[in-house]
């Protein structure tokens, strides 16, 4: 858990307070060294309007460097077939 003095929570709240939400970790906000607050993102906040949330598998797919032609001659094929 990262640990701001109070000048830098000031100067930085808002990039605090998107990393928090992001990475759903809290902060905490001290004073000469002493820990005062500890700031934690609400569990709804990570959700959009429709309640997806964003990036929830970033790292746990993998997504091949062939990609972009996996299986492209079944494709050609097919869409031959239905246009021949």
């Amino acid at each position: 858990m990262q640990t701001v003095n109070i000048h830098e929570a000031k100067t930085n709240l808002s990039r605090l307070i998107d990393t928090a939400v992001t990475m759903g970790d809290s902060f905490i906000i001290a004073k000469s060294g002493k820990p005062l607050v500890r700031v934690s993102p609400l569990e709804h906040a990570d959700a959009d309007s429709k309640g997806r949330r964003l990036g929830f598998l970033k790292g746990q797919l993998v997504v091949p460097d062939d990609f972009d032609v996996m299986h492209q001659d079944e494709i050609v094929a097919v869409r031959w077939c239905r246009n021949g």
